[in-house]
């Protein structure tokens, strides 16, 4: 029996989210990188650690700048590097 799109969405498990501050937005089309900070425990010494990774993530609208504090999505692969998707932004860095 096949089953229509709406059964099929109800069974996804909800998709993963970041949230970060966008470093790089005007170089290429539709893509933002996203620096995420993240903290975590050193194995031995257990001192918190700050930590960054970067995310090139699809914009399809354009409408994130440098600074922004934006939500990520993960998603399907959409290049090579790409696997997130911009949600909203959340808040807009100052403007001049």
């Amino acid at each position: 029996m096949a089953e229509t799109p709406a059964q099929a969405t109800a069974k996804r498990k909800p998709r993963r989210t970041v949230e970060g501050v966008v470093t790089v937005a005007n170089k290429t089309p539709k893509t933002i990188k996203v620096a995420v900070e993240y903290l975590t425990q050193h194995p031995k010494y257990g001192k918190t650690l700050r930590r960054l990774t970067k995310y090139t993530a699809h914009d399809e609208k354009g409408e994130a700048r440098v600074g922004d504090r934006v939500q990520l999505m993960e998603c399907r692969p959409i290049s090579k590097t790409k696997v997130w998707r911009l949600v909203r932004v959340v808040e807009a860095a100052p403007r001049d």
